[in-house]
Formats: structure tokens, sequence, C-alpha cells
């Protein structure tokens, strides 16, 4: 059964990794409203469709076609957003727009335990599909902007390929900067709820309801503290917003290290709450940093580039390298105990220890995030340089 579900979890990321790069060359010429709006209609359709599963196979379909639904969203959204808003007022609305990620992980550790638990599992997916019947109208009642109406430059008719992103030296340091990130955020959302059971003795419900707090308020907290950074800083520095990335990928380490090893959940919470927002913070701060260097019609598949290599390489592996090190890690507690079985106790040292991977992993994306601030000052002036001068940028 464990492996089953090991199954659909990975599945779920190749799926959703691969299908973003032709869902973002649609995104990139085709109406967003409408993608959108399909993409939605497929996930909570497939979600919904578990709630009368009855074997493995309706279960995998189920979490394939929310891959599928859920892979449009940052092509088409974060391009939207693009047109919407100039280059200066980015930064908030990308990470109003990305609080999403926390508030609904929030949302799930907190209505779908108890409704699981109270009606059982299949009215938890049934509560999960409902919104999108009363958000799928509202969405298509929303004009669309041309793309490349906030520029202060129109290139909306700019050339490119995929080859084009990926000779922009900036994105391949925020592309190796995503699965670092990703690899973190999963692990965190995979194994904090087992941590504060395991060490800090909190039953499985308290676990879920701290986890989403957690969730709730590091994510708030570093949602808007990029909105207000972000765009701040850019009036001043071209590399601002890599740069302040950097520096609050650095200041979440220290609460990482000691929300981990804190000896009371009272500590850890709160600590791992602000390591958990310093890392949101990211999403408004370098998707607003993308937009910077990369022009309107190419934003779509840019961000199926980034997505792709962020899931297949972070998400892919932060549970599973974190889980195989907490495996070692127990192992090798009872081994210098020298006892025979690997008891529950030895288990959360080897949790414990295994999470402290979470620091050094931010540490790594902030010197990744400096290397690509000391290069997107020039890869701006590599795009606005043709689109200044009236001529679209191939």
């Amino acid at each position: 059964m464990r492996r089953s579900a090991s199954l659909i979890g990975s599945a779920f990321i190749w799926l959703y990794a691969l299908v973003g790069l032709p869902l973002g060359k649609v995104a990139d010429s085709s109406s967003r409203r409408k993608l959108l709006a399909a993409g939605m209609l497929v996930w909570s359709a497939l979600t919904g469709l578990a709630a009368i599963a009855v074997n493995y196979a309706m279960l995998l379909v189920s979490r394939l076609g929310f891959a599928v639904g859920e892979a449009v969203v940052a092509p088409a959204a974060t391009s939207w957003i693009g047109d919407l808003f100039p280059a200066a007022e980015r930064s908030h609305a990308l990470a109003l727009f990305m609080l999403g990620v926390p508030v609904g992980g929030a949302l799930s550790y907190f209505f779908s335990g108890p409704m699981a638990q109270a009606y059982g599992w299949r009215a938890a997916m049934v509560l999960a599909a409902a919104p999108a019947v009363v958000l799928i109208p509202l969405l298509l009642r929303l004009k669309e902007p041309l793309r490349g109406a906030a520029e202060a430059h129109r290139e909306a008719g700019a050339k490119g390929s995929m080859g084009t992103i990926l000779r922009i030296p900036t994105m391949w340091w925020i592309i190796l900067s995503g699965a670092l990130l990703n690899f973190n955020m999963y692990a965190i959302a995979t194994f904090l709820p087992a941590f504060l059971s395991r060490i800090h003795g909190l039953s499985l419900a308290r676990s879920g309801i701290a986890t989403g707090i957690v969730f709730a308020t590091g994510g708030a907290f570093g949602g808007l503290l990029a909105a207000r950074l972000g765009d701040r800083v850019i009036h001043t520095h071209n590399n601002g917003r890599l740069l302040c990335a950097a520096g609050m990928s650095v200041v979440g380490a220290p609460f990482a290290y000691l929300g981990v090893s804190a000896g009371s959940v009272y500590a850890a919470i709160p600590l791992i709450a602000l390591a958990y927002g310093s890392l949101n913070s990211y999403y408004g701060l370098v998707y607003s940093a993308i937009q910077d260097i990369v022009a309107p019609a190419l934003r779509g598949r840019a961000m199926a580039i980034y997505f792709m290599a962020m899931y297949l390489c972070g998400a892919s592996f932060g549970p599973l390298f974190t889980g195989r090190l907490s495996d070692l890690m127990a192992r090798r507690a009872a081994d210098a105990a020298g006892a025979a079985r690997i008891t529950e106790a030895f288990k959360a040292v080897g949790l414990q220890q295994a999470m402290l991977v979470i620091p050094v992993l931010s540490i790594l994306l902030a010197i990744v995030l400096y290397c690509g601030s000391r290069t997107i000052g020039a890869d701006m002036r590599k795009r606005e340089a043709p689109a200044a001068a009236g001529v679209y940028a191939g």
C-alpha cells in the first residue's frame, strides 16, 4: 500500500512537470482565460472522481488528471499577471497570487482531516472539488489583457523559442534555485507532521493543525514581505529582487536549524514558521525577476521550463532524499546504542537529523540566487535594448 501511494505521488510530479511544456506554449499563443478555466475544470472534475473511486486504477487516473489540470496554472496565470501590472509592481501581484500555496496548504490541514474523520475521505475529496463550481464562471467573466500591455516598450509580438529562453544566463541560475527551493518545500510539507508527532509527541490531528499554522502564518509573512521588498528595491537596484531572495534564504537558515533542533514544540513551531516564511518569500521576488528577463510572448514557456526542473529535480528528490536520510540516521542511532531493532525513538532521532538538510540547502539556495543577481542586469539590458529601439527581440 505504501509503494502504491508513493507511485501515485511520483507519477503526479512527473506528469505535472512534463505536460507543462506543451501547455506553456499554448499559454503563449492562445487565450489564457479559457486555458485556466479548462485546467480548473479538469483538476476539479478529476478530484471529484476520486470520491467514487472503487480501485487503485481510478485513484491513479484521478491524480494524474489533477496533475494535467494544475500544470496549466503557473504558465497561464503568471503570464496573465505580468500583463496586468508594470515591472515595478509585479512582486506585489505575484507574491499575493502565490499566497495560494501556503493558504491552500493550511486550509487542507485545517479542514480535510476533520472532514475525512467525520464523514470519510470521499467527502473530503468532494469538498476539495466544490470551489470550482463558483470559481470557473467568475474566471470566465474576467477580461484578458494583450500580451505586453504593461511593458514600457511594446514587445507583444516578440518571436522566440525555448532555446531563446535557455540562452538567458540568469534563467539557468533561477532554474537551479527553483529545484533547491522545491526540495526544501516538499521536505517540509511531507515530513513536518511526522516530525511534530515523533519529536514533540503531538497527536496526528494536532500535528496537522500545527502544520497548518506554520503554512498560514509563515507563508503569509513571507509573501507579504516579498510584496513589499520586491517592488521597492527594483527602483534602485535592477538585481535587487534576486539579492533580496538570497538574503531571505540566508536569514531563514538559522531559524530552520533552531526550529528542527528545538526541545519544545512552542519554540519549534514559530521558528519553523519563520524559516518557511523566508522560503515562501522566494515566489514574489523570483517570479517577478523571471518576467524582468523574459519577453511577454515567451513567459508561459519560461515558467513551464522552470517548473519542469523545479518538480523533476526538487519535488521528486526532496521527500525521497530526506526520507532515505532519515532511515539512515535512524539505523546509525540504533547501531550506536547497540540496539538490534529500530524503535520509534530511533526513527524520531533519524528524522530530526535528516531535516537538518533544510538549513544547509537554504544556504546553497542563497548562493545560487546571489550568482543570478550578478547576471540579471546584463540580461535585462539585452531584453530591453531591441524593444526600446522598436525591434522585436528574437
